[in-house]
């Protein structure tokens, strides 16, 4: 029976946590949404299980009451303690949703205060001072400045955070960190902090493994997946699933991401792989035709040489989006989720049982539309990016494929050509 629960708001965020917790000891599962915790045997078996909702830019209230299904199939499940994961780059806006789904939870499991820790020194996320870095650069003045669905304009995580909470936003610095766990500890426990979100300074693996430690009494903790790094599972060693898949079986690329990290990786592959781009003004036209183009393309890409799975895509400039953003109905973003899911679904109906898929949104309408119910970690390609199993039916062998889901700003530039290397 589980003891840990987890809600994350994407599913690569999901899966970035899986990876880390599976490092750290715990038998883990991916659910898709908390429909498929209950009665699935994957999550009798396991010790940590992570809820994969897509949330993240859902309406607040959307966001608030499946963030709370989650919370409730944990707890039946057996879940004692909990962790809401966000990204590392706190994708958010003013209205939400990283605080009202930290207030509804703190309110669900009884508690008042929370720790907000979005580091992640691994993918180059540090906290210092209360702000937000990426590789060095306060979040601000990073590519993330120009997300088309979460434009981050402050590095200040307290100012981020304070106009979608009800609850004051505290700051524990760095100093109180490197103090060591029993000193945090104390500090955390404050009386002044115990009605408080309290973003914690951290700037390397250590500093959140002392957070950890110092919040294992808390029933609910708040951040990126760094914050796992602390945590100590029942089984050290805990196994990874074994690829359901085999070397040249057909494999696709299906991006959807727009951001400067994936962008480079489309560049790369582009250089090195069969590609298509998706032609918004076409999808508009007749989605179905041209997704039907697509599906013969890469099936076609495979008979020539499977050794090179084809790349479908979206965005290689940010020219795309300003041509994108003329207020024409559906979005382009919402035919471009529609069409790679599409696209998904008609590649493993045609034998594709590899997909590496890059973004957020992306990942989420894919493996819905895939209709996963759960995935077990695989090997890890990249900090935040592995390969899992994905089961379509009630069994792990039902129906499963290999994929891995990308956040849009992870991995390295050649992660389209070279993660396959890593599957058994």
């Amino acid at each position: 029976m589980p003891t840990l629960g987890a809600i994350a708001d994407d599913f690569t965020g999901a899966t970035d946590l899986a990876t880390m917790l599976v490092a750290r000891g715990y038998r883990t599962v991916v659910t898709v949404g908390p429909d498929a915790v209950a009665g699935d045997h994957a999550v009798a078996a396991a010790d940590a299980v992570v809820v994969a909702l897509k949330s993240r830019t859902a309406p607040v209230s959307e966001a608030v009451a499946s963030s709370l299904a989650a919370l409730r199939a944990l707890r039946a499940a057996g879940c004692e303690r909990f962790y809401f994961k966000y990204c590392s780059t706190f994708d958010s806006t003013p209205e939400g949703n990283i605080g009202p789904v930290t207030d509804a939870l703190l309110n669900a499991v009884d508690e008042r205060r929370a720790v907000v820790v979005p580091a992640f020194p691994d993918t180059g996320r540090t906290v210092r001072d209360g702000r937000l870095l990426v590789h060095g650069e306060p979040l601000d003045e990073s590519p993330m400045r120009h997300h088309p669905l979460t434009p981050m304009r402050d590095s200040d995580v307290g100012r981020l955070l304070a106009p979608q909470t009800t609850h004051p936003v505290r700051h524990v610095d760095l100093e109180t960190v490197r103090s060591g766990a029993e000193a945090l500890k104390a500090a955390l426990d404050d009386p002044a902090l115990s009605d408080a979100l309290v973003v914690v300074d951290a700037t390397e693996n250590e500093d959140l493994r002392t957070i950890s430690a110092a919040t294992l009494h808390h029933r609910l903790v708040t951040g990126a997946a760094g914050l796992a790094l602390g945590l100590t599972g029942p089984h050290p060693g805990a196994s990874r699933a074994r690829a359901a898949s085999r070397p040249g079986d057909p494999a696709v690329v299906l991006s959807g991401s727009a951001s400067a990290a994936t962008r480079a990786q489309v560049a790369h592959g582009r250089a090195h792989l069969p590609h298509r781009k998706l032609d918004i003004a076409a999808l508009r036209a007749d989605l179905d035709a041209s997704v039907e183009e697509l599906v013969g393309f890469a099936r076609d890409c495979w008979q020539a040489d499977p050794r090179r799975p084809p790349l479908i895509y979206a965005v290689d400039d940010l020219r795309d989006l300003d041509r994108a953003a003329q207020g024409a109905t559906p979005a382009a973003s919402v035919l471009v989720e529609r069409a790679l899911a599409a696209c998904a679904v008609r590649l493993v109906g045609a034998g594709a049982r590899r997909l590496l898929v890059a973004g957020g949104e992306t990942s989420g309408s894919v493996i819905t539309a895939l209709g996963v119910r759960t995935l077990t970690i695989g090997s890890p390609i990249a900090p935040g990016v592995t390969w899992a199993t994905a089961a379509r039916g009630t069994g792990q062998t039902d129906g499963a494929v290999d994929v891995a889901l990308k956040s849009g700003n992870f991995g390295d530039t050649d992660i389209f050509t070279e993660a396959w290397s890593v599957l058994a």
